[in-house]
């Protein structure tokens, strides 16, 4: 093959990357999006961004998780992160995969209580997903199950959050709802994971909040055949 021919086609024979065609995503969430629990240290948006690969997008993945991050504390700040990295020079979009902080118990609060109330997350998200409208298509990936024998977890010794599975669902429902109604891509994982025996093996070998390597590659699969999620690529 030509030193040229081969310049531009990758080692496999296939178009290289002066080819590609590059998407910039901002994914703003908490550390199941930063992909806590994975030796990898892949989690699901690095892997996600490698699938796209032989498809012919260079996904350019700006991970904006944070650990323990509720809707609450991602307003704050994923504006300003969103606009250093996501230039409007590129197409770009911002995927939000927040909510399952928002319903764990902190059982060091003087109040017993959910960390964010439903009605209050509900009003964050709509907040964020309107001003997300500036990079482009938005889309939404939700709250994922627990194992609940495994609870509270303690990433520290200082803090400790309890979930559970009937909550979870309660906002799952509510946020897909409000998706909906907002005309916005909405991927329910709670749903489809809570029966999947392979995902919650991977929680049980981890804390039984954040899967090991395994969970996260069956979320990438399932975020990456997602219409919503395709459908932001082409856009």
């Amino acid at each position: 093959m030509p030193g040229e021919m081969r310049d531009i086609l990758g080692r496999d024979g296939n178009w290289g990357d002066r080819f590609m065609r590059q998407v910039r995503v901002g994914f703003i969430g908490d550390s199941i999006t930063h992909g806590t629990g994975d030796a990898a240290l892949l989690g699901w948006t690095i892997r996600l961004g490698q699938a796209e690969r032989p498809k012919g997008v260079d996904l350019v993945v700006y991970n904006l998780g944070v650990r323990a991050d509720t809707t609450e504390l991602a307003d704050a700040r994923w504006e300003a992160e969103a606009m250093a990295r996501l230039s409007p020079a590129f197409p770009t979009a911002t995927v939000f995969a927040l909510g399952i902080n928002d319903t764990a118990v902190d059982n060091n609060a003087a109040t017993q209580a959910n960390r964010v109330p439903l009605d209050a997350s509900l009003t964050l998200m709509a907040k964020m997903v309107n001003a997300a409208s500036r990079f482009g298509r938005t889309c939404w990936v939700g709250p994922t199950p627990v194992i609940e024998a495994m609870m509270p977890v303690s990433p520290v010794p200082a803090l400790s959050f309890s979930f559970d599975n009937a909550t979870i669902a309660r906002y799952n429902d509510a946020y897909k709802a409000a998706a909906r109604q907002m005309g916005l891509a909405y991927l329910d994982l709670f749903s489809s994971l809570s029966t999947d025996a392979e995902f919650l093996d991977s929680l049980k070998a981890s804390d039984g909040l954040h899967p090991e390597g395994r969970g996260y590659e069956i979320m990438a699969g399932r975020i990456g055949a997602w219409d919503g999620w395709r459908t932001l690529l082409k856009a």
